[in-house]
């Protein structure tokens, strides 16, 4: 145990009992106990009157100062590098510029595309074009990145809030004993300490928290894919690519086989320029057969919101939401969804909103571009019918 109780000056007072948010501690003949419930949050060891617990970790002093530049984690696939890693770089770009400072990726992987990051924005390019790098593997990704933190030591590392992201970016926190925010819809940069502002939806999505690192390096956060914009394309622009030294793979698991899910693999919201996406107003299953033909029509796809997922009218690679995809197509149709919290927050970005409800009071209406309130079953025939007559109104 890394926090251990010491017993000559606990005086069984419970004040650590109540602090504790795990209850992992008990008191045994008027003496604290750490039970194996403890998660090492630290709240006893601030709590106690007596400084009678005690942190045995080892605390490496970090110096914020040292710490220079704006890292964005490149992910790629089949040499493709990731839609949202443009997005990291946009806004990655503008903290660099309010930092003063150098705006980097990282790329695990071959591909062609790697000048693509320079003309995005980045100054230089980390590059391991080692056949090992090309698929994910967790802990050859997380081991070489580490190893490169702890050598350039940059004070912000960005990753997208995808399965890539997830899967292993925790990995790299843990190793460095740092914080790292998940699923920030906003950064920002604190203009009188310089430090990083991650903000991020808490509490089901009732309630925006912005969360700080102000003692530890670096700050780490995953940015949920089509929360940013794009950053400046500059064709002319001028970079370093460094290549990496790679690591062989040393993990308990190897990649035999890659097989990509047929489903997901045809729906595309997070690409779709416009998405036409159905709640529980729909009243059956039956009701997206419309939304497929208005779709069509417009040159798009289907979302649905989580009820209409949860009722299992239609798959779960289309939901969109706070659970599901986040997008920001140009036209967004929301047909018979009311709007809640955690389903705006993954639409709520679109360019053009328009929603279509019987309920004049329904929330999506506070976020919509456009708003018709009128039974969806009468509207959306009505705009198909347009549309195939080929008259804009």
């Amino acid at each position: 145990m890394l926090i251990r109780v010491d017993i000559e000056k606990c005086t069984g007072c419970t004040t650590c009992v109540n602090a504790c948010p795990f209850s992992a501690i008990i008191i045994k003949d008027d003496k604290a106990f750490i039970t194996e419930a403890c998660t090492l949050c630290g709240a006893c060891v601030e709590s106690c009157p007596e400084s009678a617990i005690i942190d045995e970790r080892e605390k490496e002093e970090i110096k914020p100062e040292e710490f220079k530049g704006v890292w964005c984690f490149a992910e790629q696939s089949k040499g493709r590098i990731a839609s949202v890693v443009y997005e990291l770089l946009g806004i990655g770009r503008k903290l660099a510029d309010s930092l003063n400072t150098e705006l980097s990726a990282v790329l695990f992987g071959k591909s062609q595309e790697v000048e693509e990051l320079i003309k995005w924005g980045a100054d230089k390019v980390y590059y391991a074009d080692a056949p090992q790098y090309d698929s994910l593997d967790d802990e050859l990704y997380s081991k070489t990145l580490v190893r490169l933190i702890k050598e350039n030591k940059p004070e912000i590392l960005l990753a997208g809030a995808t399965a890539i992201g997830r899967s292993f970016i925790p990995r790299v926190a843990a190793r460095l004993k740092v914080g790292l925010t998940a699923d920030c819809t906003g950064l920002e940069i604190d203009r009188e300490t310089g430090n990083l502002l991650q903000i991020r939806p808490a509490f089901g999505g009732n309630i925006m928290a912005t969360i700080l690192s102000p003692t530890s390096r670096p700050q780490i956060a995953t940015v949920r894919p089509r929360v940013m914009k794009r950053g400046e394309y500059i064709a002319q622009r001028k970079g370093e690519i460094i290549k990496i030294e790679p690591l062989n793979p040393t993990g308990r698991v190897r990649i035999l086989e890659r097989i990509e899910d047929a489903c997901l693999s045809k729906v595309n919201l997070q690409d779709a320029k416009v998405i036409v996406s159905g709640g529980r107003g729909l009243g059956s299953p039956e009701g997206f057969k419309m939304l497929w033909e208005l779709a069509n029509l417009l040159g798009g796809t289907v979302g649905a919101s989580r009820a209409a997922v949860d009722e299992g009218w239609i798959p779960y690679a289309h939901q969109v939401g706070q659970t599901g995809k986040t997008v920001c197509p140009k036209l967004y149709i929301a047909c018979g969804i009311s709007g809640a919290v955690q389903h705006l927050v993954g639409m709520q970005s679109s360019d053009i909103i328009v929603a279509i409800n019987k309920d004049p009071n329904a929330p999506i209406f506070n976020v919509a571009t456009y708003g018709i309130v009128g039974d969806l079953k009468v509207v959306v025939p009505l705009i198909i019918k347009k549309l195939k007559e080929g008259v804009s109104e």
